[in-house]
């Protein structure tokens, strides 16, 4: 019997253990999508204790508080901090095969110095160390990120965001991790929202353009996107609900826009007809600006009304959509295309039963103009498990190139998830291994190191176009 996650974790096979211990294990990590704050890494916050660090905005961990039956009061009610670690420990114990174990554990191994394991019973002990090792300097955020060997980091941010903390990052020399912001204009294209025209007000106010009418908001897009490229970004983000590609002509986005901002409710296919053109214009300018584009669906958010009117977004109440929209999404990206002007684009759904139709989605737009142009991106969120990633990868190898895969991403909001990565490289290391093992592909130490430090890093900082 092995150990329990011991330095061999997730590697059964000497190849995965020498891919992993000699090549994987010692490469930086480049984090281009989170979301944590950089307020707090401008400010080296120091946590008091270790549920501000593992519960603060964790919907990870509350959705299953709630399957223990755990009270809302100790998930995000004010119950004192140790009595919330204390029903977190109490609810990991019944997580046998949930990455959250594995997570929570490599946290406490590769921080805390902690090799047991998290229980009911041994909280109290588990609670005091980490308590205690966070008051030392080598806990504040900065050195989290700097002792994770993290490179560069791109946040998530709205265009009408100030980037201040950014700034004041980029202007300390003490601090040589880059911290960049990454553009995420869901606000601006969410036309059927409430409060839209509320966001358009601040728009107009932080870009100097008035927004009324679509032609001025694409102007307001285009002055934003110019001042985040001033700050180094690289990088958009959206959450799509719905995969369209519903054209229409630009009278009639100019009058589904008038209709909105008169005050009046869009229909569904007026949104949808909206999104696919501001789709297909900020698409351009990413192509324009040398940006990679990252589209992320498959997801039904907010499905408990009850839960979401009392705790908001984020809080644990999104689930997998079951629309698997193929066809939309090469329409979509085909339209992108039509103008020969395809931004770098990675598409990842959250329902793993659309892995085969990326992988062959992907194909049709490859070209010249660099390697991989199009990728499948890494198992996201309820996918980001040691099935969900070894099914993704195993599809991307089966239906593209593997080794030009920009690899694995936080998307998180702690300072302690880069183990996520070292989880990551385990089981991947693990299937390439156990491919060299079956004679499926040869133990050729120079292309399995080329491959493994490319997934793990150097792919992604040649697609992204990083200067490190």
């Amino acid at each position: 019997m092995k150990q329990f996650m011991d330095k061999d974790f997730l590697l059964s096979t000497e190849t995965a253990q020498a891919l992993y211990h000699d090549i994987a294990a010692k490469m930086p990590v480049l984090d281009y999508h989170c979301h944590i704050n950089p307020k707090e890494i401008a400010e080296d916050r120091k946590f008091e204790n270790i549920t501000q660090v593992w519960l603060g905005g964790d919907h990870y961990k509350w959705r299953q508080m709630r399957s223990n039956g755990v009270d809302e009061y100790y998930i995000t009610g004010d119950a004192p901090d140790r009595e919330k670690f204390q029903k977190w420990a109490e609810t990991l114990e019944k997580a046998i095969g949930n990455p959250l174990y594995h997570w929570s554990h490599l946290e406490l191994q590769r921080y805390f110095g902690y090799t047991g394991y998290l229980s009911g019973e041994t909280a109290e002990e588990v609670w005091n160390l980490c308590n205690a090792k966070l008051q030392e300097d080598s806990m504040s955020v900065r050195n989290l990120i700097r002792q994770s060997n993290v490179t560069l980091i791109c946040t998530t941010d709205d265009p009408v965001d100030s980037l201040e903390w950014h700034k004041k990052i980029a202007e300390d020399e003490t601090f040589d991790v880059q911290v960049l912001p990454a553009w995420r204009p869901d606000k601006a294209m969410n036309i059927e929202k409430p409060d839209y025209a509320d966001y358009l007000a601040k728009l107009s106010e932080v870009s100097g353009i008035e927004v009324n009418s679509f032609a001025s908001l694409k102007a307001a897009l285009r002055a934003r996107m110019d001042f985040f490229q001033s700050m180094g970004c690289k990088v958009s983000d959206h959450a799509l609900e719905y995969v369209m590609y519903v054209p229409a002509s630009e009278e009639e986005i100019e009058a589904i826009m008038a209709k909105r901002l008169s005050g009046q409710a869009v229909t569904k296919e007026e949104e949808l007809k909206f999104k696919t053109a501001f789709m297909l214009y900020v698409s351009e300018q990413y192509f324009d600006l040398g940006w990679a584009m990252q589209l992320h669906y498959g997801c039904k958010r907010d499905n408990n009304t009850f839960k979401f009117e009392k705790l908001g977004a984020d809080t644990g109440f999104d689930c997998i959509n079951n629309y698997a929209p193929s066809s939309q999404m090469a329409d979509l990206l085909n339209a992108m295309n039509a103008k020969d002007k395809m931004p770098k684009t990675i598409l990842y759904s959250l329902n793993p039963n659309d892995n085969a139709s990326i992988g062959t989605i992907i194909g049709c737009f490859q070209d010249a103009s660099m390697v991989g142009k199009i990728q499948q991106g890494s198992a996201w969120w309820f996918n980001d498990h040691k099935t969900g990633m070894t099914e993704q990868m195993i599809s991307l190898a089966n239906l593209g190139l593997l080794g030009n895969f920009i690899g694995m991403l936080t998307d998180s909001r702690s300072f302690l998830s880069y183990t996520r990565h070292e989880y990551f490289r385990r089981i991947m290391c693990e299937l390439i291994g156990g491919w060299v093992e079956n004679g499926e592909y040869p133990n050729d130490k120079v292309a399995l190191t080329n491959i493994v430090e490319g997934i793990c890093y150097n792919n992604a900082v040649r697609y992204f176009g990083f200067e490190l």
